[in-house]
């Protein structure tokens, strides 16, 4: 049975990413239940994620197995489960300055790793579409850069910094248009080593908070907001499906917030 999931889940477009996570939870569930799948019931799926909290799990997380679970017996074994979880709390993403980010980049000799985070920053890019980028999906004449597969395995655009451009072509003039931009020890770069160089260049720079490659993103959208870009076009730069997630940056946006007039002020 987790055969045909992970065969459904690859026919319906989903990234490998996900099918090995679905697939994962699947199995851990049912060496907790020990029953056949066709066996499994509503009880079933309800006890196991009980027991997950019991034993500290986040709520992201039940929230994560939930899916995984509901989309084998739900959607391929027609088990129509009612199964209730706590809610994701929302969390303000975390922001770095402008300054913050200049002492980040900054703070790296490194030419392959300064060119890391300049493209994190610059393009709003997801950690895994920063390593899986190559080469030919670059076209620095006309300054754009295609996101292949992103999350949703949709195609899209995203604007090539100026600045970043000649020292990019450069880095990558003597590699094949297959060839990954960010090399690693077996094709590309891994993303574990992506995260190490943010989280070294944040402590060199002597940034308290806490520094992950997608916090370039979310520094991306917010300094865009900050500049007046319209939040449609911020939303087709991230690739979010909907609009409503590109508005948590309206939350985090120091600037904007700053241009409201207190009302104490306004009175005479």
């Amino acid at each position: 049975m987790l055969k045909q999931l992970e065969s459904e889940l690859r026919l319906r477009g989903f990234s490998n990413e996900t099918i090995r996570t679905y697939t994962f939870y699947n199995k851990k569930f049912l060496d907790f239940i020990k029953k056949h799948p066709k066996d499994v019931s509503e009880k079933d799926v309800k006890l196991y994620l009980s027991n997950l909290i019991e034993k500290g799990a986040s709520n992201s997380t039940i929230a994560l197995v939930k899916s995984a679970l509901l989309f084998l017996y739900s959607e391929m074994l027609d088990k129509k489960f009612n199964i209730k979880t706590p809610k994701i709390p929302k969390k303000v993403p975390v922001v770095l300055t402008r300054e913050e980010v200049r002492k980040l980049i900054d703070s790296v000799s490194n030419k392959k790793h300064k060119l890391i985070l300049e493209l994190l920053y610059s393009t709003g890019m997801r950690l895994s579409e920063c390593v899986n980028l190559k080469v030919r999906d670059i076209e620095f004449d006309e300054g754009v850069i295609w996101v292949r597969k992103g999350k949703g395995s949709k195609d899209r655009i995203i604007i090539l910094s100026k600045k970043l451009s000649d020292d990019l072509k450069s880095f990558v003039s003597n590699s094949e248009g297959d060839s990954f931009v960010f090399k690693g020890k077996s094709g590309n770069l891994s993303k574990r080593a992506v995260q190490k160089i943010v989280g070294n260049s944040a402590k060199r720079a002597g940034i308290s908070k806490k520094v992950s490659p997608h916090t370039l993103r979310h520094s991306f959208a917010t300094h865009l907001l900050e500049s007046g870009v319209d939040i449609r076009k911020i939303q087709v730069l991230l690739g979010h499906s909907n609009l409503s997630t590109t508005q948590i940056y309206t939350s985090v946006s120091k600037s904007e917030l700053k241009k409201i007039k207190n009302p104490l002020d306004e009175l005479e």
